[in-house]
């Protein structure tokens, strides 16, 4: 059985956005970049499963759709335990065409479970895997947070309001994972820092697809009001402030 973990490449959570060239352009300057959150612990979830030798998985595949500079984030991923990686040698310029060009990938190298997280930290799309799934004709699930094989089925948990679902999918499929797929990501151990030197890393030529959007421009959010004290015996003027002006009740 082969794995495959959809990474995107985004700025530390922790980066103040700041624009460039009239705010049609993310200032890169100073960035520290990182996996993805939620591939990180799908990729924590697709080790833990190749830990127990019950699931027969052989392969552990991390694919991100980027230029070089990619290359430090990858090298992050095969040390935290991927077996190898693919990085597809293009920008990724909408939702659209990172996952046309991971399918074109998957189509020629098939996998027998694909692990997308559920959103990148970036642009908060929440569209590949969903994409990917439906380019490789192939069943996915979202909103899953628990992921296990059992007897050659994915035994599948995803959130849903006022609790939780089991779902039971055929090989191959998509899970698109969130929170609760692993307690914590896997931290690189110095011995998997020093193999992942020597971990095959395929570049490949991307495939001719248009992108379907674009972005015009970026806007910083407004700043937050200052806040307003009200005396606690004034309980109208609460009511009147949250059902006017903050429009939550």
């Amino acid at each position: 059985m082969k794995i495959l973990v959809c990474i995107s490449n985004v700025p530390d959570t922790t980066t103040k956005a700041k624009f460039v060239d009239d705010n049609t352009a993310f200032d890169t300057t100073g960035v520290q970049w990182i996996i993805n959150p939620w591939d990180e612990l799908a990729l924590t979830r697709a080790i833990e499963l190749k830990s127990d030798a019950a699931n027969s998985i052989e392969n552990i595949t991390v694919i991100t759709v980027g230029s070089k500079d990619t290359e430090p984030t990858i090298r992050k991923a095969l040390a935290i335990g991927a077996d190898d990686a693919v990085r597809i040698d293009a920008e990724p310029k909408d939702a659209y065409f990172v996952a046309a060009q991971i399918a074109e990938y998957v189509k020629n190298n098939p996998f027998d479970l694909i692990f997308s997280g559920i959103e990148s930290a970036d642009h908060n799309g929440s569209a590949v895997g969903g994409m990917v799934s439906e380019f490789l004709n192939i069943p996915s699930v979202s909103a899953v947070s628990a992921v296990n094989i059992e007897s050659g089925q994915v035994k599948i948990t995803r959130d849903i309001d006022g609790g939780n679902e089991q779902v039971t999918a055929e090989l191959p499929t998509l899970a698109i994972v969130q929170k609760g797929i692993a307690k914590e990501p896997m931290i690189a151990a110095m011995r998997g820092i020093m193999m992942a030197r020597k971990k095959p890393l395929n570049v490949i030529a991307p495939i001719a697809v248009e992108a379907l959007t674009e972005v015009v421009n970026y806007e910083m959010p407004q700043p937050k009001p200052p806040c307003k004290m009200i005396d606690p015996e004034n309980v109208k003027e609460l009511v009147n402030l949250l059902q006017n002006e903050a429009k939550v009740i």
